[in-house]
């Protein structure tokens, strides 16, 4: 196949193009909110709110839009999750919020609540509106390493308490993985950057582009010209499937991919195979699963080396998948990927099973799927190096991440961390609310000193 045949733009027009990659849900308008607020029956105990990493008092801006007071329920939603609007494009409601519902109990119809955020929240930054000030200013400086939700909204928190906060970001545009990691029709518009536009708005933040942890800043110098820091580091590198032959043209990884698909303007120029095999059974395989399909993959294929129950892509995302195209092939690992001329030709799987410990065991039954384009998204790493340049103190680890109290301190007293570099779960809504508990902890510790 010559590099003319892989293009989408072989196979699909810019307007259909377009079309894929709209926004998979369209927002509510006042009407449809209005009625969908309406049967919300404002539960005391709110199991919703609980079921909320943040907390967002989740009856209390639902009440607020029934009453058209739509700026005072982003108010609510924002001042416990700074990043709501993104949360509401990409947060698992299904597992979450929703799932807690007490009308899902009852008619297995929750309340579209991750639907209604958005509607408050989108409200708000179509009419400019600013709803948080700064505090007098303290005379604090604090570094944060990572524009990405948890330096965000750490940065965000600090600057209502008063304090100056500088961020320190590797890459030129703030957002994280909201603007390089989500999939193009989760988070259409130039979302991300509509978001980090507003919670800069607050004032007392500076983001200095371009400054990488260990490469053009260290740690040990942030600790001693900054009164306290925050890293947000995310998880920078990918797990590799250490086969022979990965290095292959049309092997590639997907978050890179992605990360490429959301910073083209003309996606129709973006190589796409015509017969894509995924590795991996996470929200990443899905994401790129899916969006190769709408680039005008032909037949695309993730394979998982466990059951649809040990995934960790959400029963929404797999049933997604499936709806868009996508054949899900469970209990297979790859072991071999063959070539010819130097591209991936075939991915050989071998079927798993459980041996009765549990464990994932092999069979010696193989099969082989063609394959113009392979995508492995089988999970990413954090990076510890950065952390070690030029440290006189080192900082403890919990597994393969940084180790954190409640509060997000590390094993160094005047710094904290948060996200995906840290344990815990890998969500925008989960990384939002370790920037805010840090900020907190820093502000009190700063007060305090």
């Amino acid at each position: 196949m010559n590099d003319a045949g892989r293009l989408a733009a072989q196979r699909l027009t810019a307007d259909e193009i377009a079309r894929n990659f709209s926004d998979i849900h369209p927002p509510l308008d006042r009407k449809r909110a209005l009625v969908e607020a309406s049967r919300c029956y404002f539960c005391y105990d709110a199991p919703c709110t609980q079921a909320c990493p943040t907390g967002i008092d989740i009856p209390g801006f639902i009440r607020k839009i029934t009453t058209d007071n739509v700026k005072g329920a982003a108010t609510t939603i924002l001042g416990e999750n700074i990043m709501g609007g993104a949360c509401a494009r990409v947060c698992p409601v299904e597992i979450l919020c929703e799932s807690a519902c007490v009308r899902q109990t009852q008619e297995s119809k929750p309340i579209q609540i991750g639907a209604l955020q958005r509607y408050a929240t989108d409200w708000l930054f179509d009419h400019k509106v600013q709803p948080f000030t700064r505090a007098a200013a303290t005379g604090k400086r604090v570094a944060v390493v990572g524009a990405g939700p948890a330096g965000l909204a750490c940065a965000h928190r600090l600057a209502r308490h008063g304090h100056d906060v500088t961020i320190f970001e590797a890459r030129p545009k703030a957002g994280g993985l909201n603007e390089y990691g989500i999939a193009a029709y989760k988070m259409t518009n130039d979302f991300a950057q509509t978001e980090a536009a507003f919670i800069l708005g607050i004032g007392g933040i500076r983001i200095e582009f371009g400054k990488a942890l260990g490469r053009d800043v260290r740690l040990a110098d942030l600790r001693r010209d900054f009164d306290a820091m925050f890293l947000g580091l995310g998880l920078a590198g990918a797990n590799a499937l250490a086969l022979e032959g990965e290095d292959m043209a049309g092997v590639m990884d997907a978050v890179a991919y992605i990360e490429r698909l959301r910073q083209t303007a003309d996606k129709s120029a973006l190589e796409i195979g015509r017969r894509v095999v995924v590795i991996g059974g996470g929200n990443t395989a899905i994401d790129i699963a899916v969006q190769a399909k709408r680039l005008g993959a032909q037949d695309v294929t993730i394979v998982y080396r466990r059951g649809p129950q040990h995934m960790t892509a959400t029963g929404y995302e797999q049933e997604l998948a499936q709806t868009n195209g996508v054949a899900i092939k469970y209990w297979a690992r790859p072991i071999r990927l063959v070539g010819q001329g130097g591209r991936v030709r075939e991915v050989e799987f071998e079927y798993t099973q459980l041996d009765e410990q549990g464990r994932l065991m092999s069979t010696n039954d193989r099969f082989t799927l063609l394959a113009d384009m392979a995508f492995k998204a089988i999970g990413q790493t954090f990076v510890a190096a950065p952390l070690e340049i030029g440290a006189a103190e080192p900082l403890e680890l919990a597994g393969s991440r940084i180790a954190v109290n409640a509060d997000r301190q590390t094993s160094l007293p005047n710094v904290w961390a948060g996200g995906d570099c840290v344990p815990g779960d890998d969500l925008t809504v989960s990384a939002v609310q370790d920037g805010k508990v840090a900020a907190e902890a820093i502000n009190r510790a700063l007060r305090s000193a």
